[in-house]
């Protein structure tokens, strides 16, 4: 904890008075003194997160351990495992810079009233007075950076993990127990995310059909041949036509028995409220629709999933990004070029990597079996 002395002219020395400052627990707040200090240009020299990473382990000494506010709200925090960690300070972290993270559950989100916000809000107000001090993280960041940072590499996760961990133990020894594994888990997590949407060539026509097809045919008899009103598909309705879209709505694991009962109760839905409230009444396009939307969302969900699966025991698909933007690049066949440079230009264009760090991150993602990984999390 920081101090300020505050005492008038006239004051003798026993009336001065020591008004503590607590130590910053906001992440972008952190990050900003490191680059007032060090230069802006720090940046360059970090894989996108990585540099942030570093701020939420030195806040988190700065955290109380158990947060009450957070236990009341949350319970059982082992929902979130692979974003958070179990004493929830991953999570306090992204509250106290302003942020909700899109992966809470709905309920939770529901749930974060702002009776609950300011109770989180007032613990923060008693934190800060413990862990790394201001001196402390920016004397450790100068001696991270000067190990790490070099010519033509970029400082990442495995730096940062043992940097704590081996190179300075004794500076390990004051992070909350658990807490690096869970940022590194959350990390990887992110990152698989960035690689799969870079990856994932959205093609909405054929979805478009796929989905209007289905909305359309699961209100006819099995053997029945019909004219799709809303693509004009000839349909021929079969269990092999509900099965070729349920598996890309539920998964390619969903058991028969479980694409039947999805298939009862979205045509259920789609009789009482799409067709004969929303159409009818309110003349929306089927496409528009509540039911066209949250299956739009579960198709699109399951797609990415498997996006990275024809590409995970593909040698040359890794060879051949680690060739990318060199004379080799040119001598692989056309297909594997083209979700190369695909891959490589989405990760630079939607999360800001440069070149070189996105082609880090995605051997980094295909060595470490990152889709396995979180198959099933």
């Amino acid at each position: 904890m920081e101090f300020i002395i505050c005492a008038s002219i006239q004051s003798f020395s026993d009336r001065i008075e020591y008004i503590p400052i607590p130590y910053i627990l906001d992440i972008n707040t952190e990050v900003e003194i490191y680059r007032n200090i060090f230069g802006k240009y720090i940046d360059e020299h970090f894989l996108p997160r990585v540099l942030h990473n570093f701020a939420r382990i030195i806040i988190s000494t700065r955290l109380n351990v158990e947060s009450k506010a957070m236990q009341d709200w949350i319970g059982d925090a082992k929902k979130y495992k692979i974003y958070c960690d179990e004493n929830l300070q991953l999570l306090k972290m992204e509250i106290y810079t302003g942020h909700i993270p899109n992966w809470l559950s709905e309920d939770d989100r529901n749930r974060f009233t702002a009776a609950r916000r300011k109770r989180i809000i007032k613990e923060g107000a008693e934190e800060g007075r413990q862990g790394f001090s201001g001196r402390d993280s920016i004397k450790i960041f100068n001696d991270f950076f000067s190990l790490f940072a070099r010519d033509g590499g970029l400082i990442n996760m495995s730096n940062l993990c043992d940097f704590f961990t081996k190179t300075h133990k004794g500076l390990g020894e004051s992070i909350p127990k658990g807490f690096l594994e869970s940022l590194l888990h959350m990390y990887n997590y992110t990152i698989l995310q960035e690689v799969k949407e870079s990856l994932f060539y959205f093609n909405e026509e054929q979805i478009a059909k796929d989905l209007q097809n289905y909305m359309f045919a699961i209100n006819f008899e099995m053997g029945a041949s019909a004219t799709c009103n809303y693509t004009g598909d000839k349909l021929q309705i079969s269990e092999d036509l509900f099965k070729s879209i349920e598996i890309r709505l539920l998964g390619t694991d969903t058991d028969k028995e479980k694409r039947e009962k999805f298939r009862k109760t979205t045509q259920k839905e789609y009789a009482s409220k799409t067709l004969t409230k929303e159409i009818m009444i309110e003349k929306k396009p089927l496409t528009e629709t509540d039911l066209y939307l949250n299956l739009h969302q579960q198709y699109e969900h399951h797609i990415k999933e498997t996006v990275l699966e024809p590409f995970l025991d593909n040698d040359n698909f890794r060879r051949a990004i680690k060739d990318f933007g060199t004379e080799d690049f040119k001598s692989y066949d056309g297909k594997i070029k083209n979700d190369v440079t695909f891959l490589i230009d989405n990760l630079c264009t939607k999360y800001r990597y440069k070149k070189k760090g996105a082609k880090e991150v995605c051997i980094y993602t295909v060595d470490n079996k990152l889709a396995e990984k979180f198959k099933n999390p």
